[in-house]
């Protein structure tokens, strides 16, 4: 099989598991769905990354091949180790899909305009925070730049702890949130049909603990957490991280900001898509907003 990246890859780097821990707790979880017998035989460190990269002569055993069928169920495993152009949409493996692709009908791949650059949508932050928890998103990243209202998912969702370690492995932190004391916090509590000060007082917690946080390090290092206010009617949440991958929440009228959908942008190489356009939105806020002591 040719080198470069595989399906697999792919899939498991849209799911945020190419790390091997992470696929290893993964592939036990559809192990003992599958069948008990077959928990605890991942593949070695040095396999899987072979996997990842299609360097492979045949495919693997083949309980190794049922378990990652499991995992990716509509796919078989030959296709997992075909090379991958990430330029593509990733494969649908929605149920109906999943039932055409295994019978051997044709499955229409989408075009990937269709798509743009979204590699994942969710109907609700909750489901999203279901499927890639922060920890996912925010363990191994370098740089975490955020923009929205009280921005919980980093100072709420994100235990303290992993943020220092994240902090302490050399991580920056930009975070931007809807000034506490100003009009437009208290419009989004009125347009939500929140007491006044909701809103605010969880804001001014979320901006504290960071504060805190920030504290602690060595004063060397306490540039690497800057806090900013803005005071402009909320739009979207917006985090990027390492500069690659972006999530974007709407804010909804008359919607909970936890009930509103979720988008996961990926950069193209190429820059197209939609991911500049929110990069830009969140700079823009940035370089105007208020910086807070």
């Amino acid at each position: 099989m040719a080198d470069g990246q595989t399906m697999l890859k792919a899939l498991l780097t849209s799911r945020h598991m190419q790390e091997h821990k992470a696929f290893c707790r993964a592939y036990d979880k559809a192990a003992k769905q599958l069948d008990a017998s077959l928990v605890g035989r991942t593949p070695s460190k040095a396999t899987f990354y072979r996997w990842l990269g299609g360097d492979l002569a045949k495919l693997p055993h083949p309980d190794h091949c049922r378990v990652l069928e499991a995992m990716f169920p509509g796919c078989r495993a030959a296709e997992l180790f075909e090379k991958w152009d990430e330029r593509r949409p990733l494969p649908d493996l929605g149920p109906a899909t999943q039932a055409a692709r295994l019978a051997g009908h044709a499955v229409e791949t989408p075009k990937r305009a269709g798509y743009s650059d979204l590699t994942a949508a969710f109907a609700t932050r909750a489901e999203f925070a279901e499927h890639m928890p922060p920890h996912t998103l925010f363990d191994q990243a370098s740089s975490i730049q955020a923009a929205g209202l009280s921005l919980n998912m980093i100072c709420q969702q994100y235990s303290d702890q992993r943020l220092r370690t994240t902090l302490a492995a050399g991580a920056t932190v930009h975070a931007l949130f809807l000034d506490p004391d100003g009009e437009a916090i208290k419009a989004r509590e009125a347009e939500e049909g929140l007491t006044l000060g909701a809103l605010s007082g969880l804001t001014r917690l979320n901006i504290d603990m960071l504060r805190r946080i920030r504290d602690e390090l060595p004063v060397e290092d306490q540039d690497r957490i800057e806090l900013r206010t803005y005071d402009e009617p909320v739009r979207f949440n917006i985090t990027i991280v390492d500069g690659r991958q972006a999530v974007v929440q709407p804010y909804m009228p008359a919607v909970r900001g936890v009930d509103s959908p979720t988008f996961v942008l990926r950069r193209r190489p190429d820059g197209s898509g939609m991911f500049g356009s929110f990069e830009r939105v969140l700079t823009t806020l940035w370089d105007s907003g208020k910086a807070c002591a």
